[in-house]
């Protein structure tokens, strides 16, 4: 079940463990024309950065690139709001794991340009698809492929 688990994202949690939830998350960000511009583990950036042990976490930052340029060419600066996170993460429960989007319309509607509604709908519709992909299960045929190009930010 999806469900806006704050104001600025929405989400689900999921009975799999979290390496499984990654990858289907990828797999389903994948079949929605999303690409993966960054893959930051955040558990092994702050266990290298401060020492700190916390549970496996994941922000994959996802671009659609037809609709990034269409926000693009709207509004200039938009660049300031993308791309459009996905956190995974476990919980203290044991195969239990958090899949959550950030909301293209809570955070486009800052721009107030009402050129950016109907593109954040449309990402929102397709982030909201992930969230129902990972939340019945692999997608048919999703073959583990390597992460490809990306980027970890400190």
């Amino acid at each position: 079940m999806i469900e806006q688990r704050t104001q600025y994202g929405f989400g689900t949690v999921l009975d799999v463990p979290f390496e499984t939830a990654l990858q289907q998350t990828r797999d389903a960000l994948a079949a929605e024309g999303f690409g993966i511009l960054c893959d930051i583990d955040v558990a092994a950036t702050l266990r290298q950065k401060l020492g700190v042990v916390m549970r496996p976490y994941t922000i994959l930052g996802a671009c659609n690139p037809p609709l990034a340029n269409q926000a693009l060419q709207a509004e200039p600066d938009i660049g300031l709001l993308l791309p459009c996170n996905v956190i995974v993460y476990a919980t203290d429960a044991p195969n239990r794991t958090v899949i959550a989007a950030m909301d293209p319309e809570s955070a486009l509607a800052l721009t107030g340009n009402d050129a950016m509604r109907p593109i954040a709908a449309q990402v929102a519709a397709r982030l909201r698809r992930v969230m129902e992909h990972v939340a019945t299960g692999p997608l048919p045929g999703a073959a583990r492929r390597p992460a490809g190009n990306t980027v970890s930010r400190e």
